[in-house]
C-alpha cells in the first residue's frame, strides 16, 4: 500500500495504465514511477547490458488540494481496497 502522511494539503491522485491501480502521492507531476509495479532501476550494468529505462506508466487523474480533502480521498481509496472493511488492520 502506498499512503500520505497525515497533514498532507497537496497531493496527486494517479492511475497506472499498466496495473491499473490508483494511488496518492505527495509528489505531483504530469506521471510518475508506479509504486506497485514500477522498478528502481540498477545502474549497476555490464559492458554488454542496456542502460535501463525508468517508465512513468501511472498518470495524474486530478490535484487534491487540501488537508479535508486529501484524507477524504485517502479514506475513500482505502475503501476500495479493503472491501468497506475497516478491522483489516
Amino acid at each position: 500500500m502506498y499512503y500520505v502522511p497525515d497533514g498532507t494539503e497537496l497531493a496527486g491522485f494517479y492511475e497506472c495504465s499498466e496495473c491499473a491501480n490508483r494511488f496518492l502521492s505527495v509528489q505531483v507531476g504530469p506521471s510518475l514511477v508506479c509504486p506497485y509495479c514500477g522498478k528502481e532501476p540498477d545502474m549497476e550494468i555490464g559492458p554488454d547490458e542496456p542502460m535501463p529505462v525508468v517508465k512513468e506508466t501511472a498518470k495524474l487523474l486530478q490535484v487534491v488540494r487540501g488537508e479535508e480533502e486529501v484524507e477524504r480521498m485517502d479514506a475513500l481509496l482505502s475503501l476500495a481496497v479493503t472491501g468497506g472493511d475497516y478491522n483489516w488492520m
